[in-house]
C-alpha cells in the first residue's frame, strides 16, 4: 500500500537546514572537482632557479606562466658560455622531466611564453574574463612550495585592480581574489567553475589574507599573440625620466586645465624623441594625443605599439606657458 504524505518524516527547521547545507556543500564541490579535472592535467611545474607553475595551452606544447617564475632574481645573470640562460625544466603532470624553450616573455604584464615537445598533451581551456563579476567562485592550481597539483578555491574579490610591476610600470585591470596563493603559484591558472581558464595567478599581497592578484585571460591572449608574433610585447617610448606634479591651482586656472596633475620631466636622452622634439628638464607633461596626462602611469599606458613613428601632439607647461609639441615616439628597445 502507497504511504500518504503524511506518513512521510517530517524535518525539524535545524536538519531541514542541515540537509540544504550539505546538499549546497555537494554542488559547491562538485564544480571544484569538474574544474580541477578539465584542467589539471594541462598545469605544470616550472623550473628556472625558482619553482613555479605554469599551464598548456595548445597540444603542441605552449605553455603560459609568469614574467617573474622564468626570470628569479636567482636566475638573472647567470648565462653560460654560449650566452644562453641556464634551462627552464617543465615536469608535466603524468611525471615526465622536459626542457622548455623560452618563446618569449613580457616583465610589464609578468607573461611569458614556454614551448615544449611531448607527446600526448592536454591543453587548458580559455574563457572570457570580461565576464567575471565579483562573488563568482574561481579556482587556483599550481606548485606552492613545491606541493605538485595544489587546488584551492575561493571568489573574485573585485576587478580592475592594479599593481605595480617589477619593471615599476603599473599592471592593470587584474582580478583580485582570495583563492589562497602562496610561492610556486604563480603562473598557475585562475580558473572558473566551468573549467574555463579567465587568469594567470600573478602576485599576492605578503603579510595579507586572501589577497592575491592575476592577469586577465584577455590580457594574456593579446601578449601570447604578440610574443608568438615578435618575440615581445613592442611598445613606445619618449625618452624622458619624469615625475609626478602636482599643477598649481593657478596655472589650472590660467590654462583652464581638466585635471590638477601632469608629469614633469626630469631628465631627456640624447637621440630621442624627446631630444628630437627638444623638450627640456622641467617642462610639465598635461597631455598627450589629446589625452590627459595625471602621471607616469598614464604616459605609460599612451605609450602603445600603435604610437611607434606616429607624429602625437604634447601639451607642456614651460615657465608657466602652455605649448603645444609635436613629437614621434620611438620604439623601446
Amino acid at each position: 500500500m502507497a504511504s500518504s504524505k503524511s506518513d512521510r518524516p517530517v524535518l525539524s527547521e535545524d536538519e531541514s537546514r542541515d540537509r540544504d547545507s550539505s546538499e549546497s556543500m555537494d554542488a559547491y564541490s562538485q564544480a571544484v572537482m569538474a574544474a580541477a579535472d578539465i584542467v589539471g592535467p594541462s598545469v605544470v611545474k616550472v623550473d628556472a632557479g625558482g619553482t613555479g607553475s605554469g599551464f598548456i595551452f595548445t597540444p603542441d606544447g605552449l605553455i603560459l606562466t609568469n614574467s617573474h617564475v622564468i626570470a628569479p632574481p636567482s636566475r638573472r645573470g647567470r648565462f653560460g658560455a654560449a650566452g644562453h640562460a641556464p634551462p627552464i625544466g617543465v615536469t608535466l603532470p603524468d611525471g615526465r622531466d622536459l626542457v622548455a624553450d623560452l618563446v618569449g616573455d613580457d616583465p610589464h604584464t609578468d607573461l611569458a611564453v614556454l614551448r615544449v615537445s611531448a607527446r600526448d598533451l592536454i591543453a587548458a581551456p580559455f574563457g572570457d574574463s570580461s565576464t567575471l563579476r565579483p562573488g563568482q567562485l574561481v579556482i587556483a592550481i599550481g606548485n606552492p612550495f613545491g606541493f605538485q597539483h595544489t587546488v584551492t578555491a575561493g571568489i573574485v574579490s573585485a576587478l580592475g585592480r592594479s599593481l605595480r610591476a617589477r619593471t615599476v610600470r603599473l599592471m592593470e585591470n587584474l582580478i583580485q581574489t582570495d583563492a589562497a596563493l602562496n610561492p610556486g603559484n604563480s603562473g598557475g591558472p585562475l580558473v572558473t567553475g566551468r573549467g574555463q581558464v579567465v587568469g594567470v595567478n600573478t602576485a599576492v599581497i605578503l603579510g595579507g589574507q586572501g589577497i592575491a592578484f592575476a592577469v586577465p585571460i584577455n590580457t594574456a591572449r593579446y601578449v601570447v599573440s604578440a610574443l608568438l608574433r615578435d618575440g615581445r610585447v613592442r611598445r613606445s617610448h619618449l625618452g624622458v625620466a619624469g615625475q609626478d606634479t602636482v599643477i598649481p591651482r593657478l596655472l589650472v586656472r590660467l590654462h583652464q586645465l581638466s585635471h590638477d596633475r601632469g608629469v614633469t620631466i626630469t631628465a631627456v636622452s640624447e637621440g630621442t624623441a624627446a631630444a628630437e622634439a627638444q623638450l627640456r628638464p622641467g617642462d610639465l607633461i598635461v597631455e598627450f594625443a589629446g589625452e590627459p596626462v595625471r602621471g607616469v602611469d598614464d604616459l605609460h599606458r599612451l605609450l602603445t605599439e600603435e604610437r611607434i613613428g606616429e607624429l602625437v601632439q604634447l601639451k607642456i607647461v614651460r615657465r608657466g606657458e602652455l605649448r603645444r609639441v609635436l613629437v614621434t615616439p620611438c620604439e623601446v628597445s
